[in-house]
């Protein structure tokens, strides 16, 4: 199963100018880099892996809701119970990262060097006060809506505007 990725860069299924921009720009640790790859060319040790190329007597079934084949692409987007949990987590992380950027962009003091060290504050303000980004902040609003708390608001202290 090795070669996945690759293969499917040569079908044209990944943009030519995006393919490798993750492993200069991403800033990664080097097993998150690998355990990247290992994914991409669908040789994680998963249970469909275990049966299906080291021929292992096993169920294939996702360990998690039974209902699937565990392979990477499962466990990366349909699998219903992993859905649920890591959505969210992934969410955070992500957001995070967005977070980290922003701070960095607006002169918000940074405590570490890399993203994925860096810990969101609820409010953050910029050297001199030009702008305050709020963390995972519920949005007061005239009528109840159901999504009224953005991961991130940034307000402009001096135009007295705010983007989500």
């Amino acid at each position: 199963m090795h070669g996945q990725y690759i293969r499917n860069i040569d079908r044209k299924l990944v943009s030519e100018e995006g393919k490798f921009l993750w492993l200069s720009k991403g800033d990664l640790k080097a097993e998150t880099e690998s355990e990247i790859v290992a994914a991409q060319d669908q040789a994680l040790q998963t249970k469909y892996y275990a049966t299906k190329i080291l021929n292992t007597e096993t169920d294939s079934k996702c360990r998690l809701c039974q209902q699937f084949e565990e392979t990477i692409d499962h466990i990366i987007s349909p699998c219903p119970i992993l859905t649920k949990e890591q959505h969210i987590n992934t969410d955070d992380r992500v957001c995070a990262q967005l977070h980290f950027n922003i701070c960095k962009d607006t002169e918000v003091q940074l405590y570490y060097k890399h993203w994925h060290e860096h810990m969101t504050e609820s409010v953050e303000t910029s050297q001199g006060g030009k702008v305050t980004i709020l963390w995972n902040q519920q949005v007061q609003t005239d009528r109840t809506i159901p999504n009224n708390k953005p991961y991130i608001i940034i307000r402009d202290n001096e135009k007295g505007t705010y983007v989500t």
